[in-house]
């Protein structure tokens, strides 16, 4: 699946799909098509290490929205959504994991 491209500019920063890289999201092929429930969501890294996600929706009335997150915000939603597009090593360079 490939989202759409989204292009924002939120507290005068500018976050891009087309330039930054997908590292994970909720997508998934069920037989038919790669709709979830007519929403999705995908979390991002721009070049400049910062992280955002892109919401999705099919459903009339509601639109498509960018949210920018802060590192453990988009840590925590990379361990909830199901199609890792990278390992977490990649995904969050320099970020240390304890063995449990």
């Amino acid at each position: 699946m490939n989202p759409r491209e989204k292009l924002e500019v939120v507290d005068h920063k500018r976050y891009n799909t087309e330039t930054a890289t997908l590292i994970a999201g909720d997508d998934y092929w069920d037989g038919h098509n790669f709709e979830r429930h007519g929403r999705q969501t995908f979390l991002y890294r721009t070049p400049k290490g910062s992280y955002f996600a892109t919401y999705l929706t099919c459903w009339q009335g509601e639109l498509d929205r960018l949210e920018p997150l802060s590192q453990d915000e988009a840590v925590t939603m990379f361990e909830g959504l199901q199609e890792k597009r990278m390992s977490f090593e990649e995904a969050f360079p320099g970020v240390k994991v304890e063995d449990a």
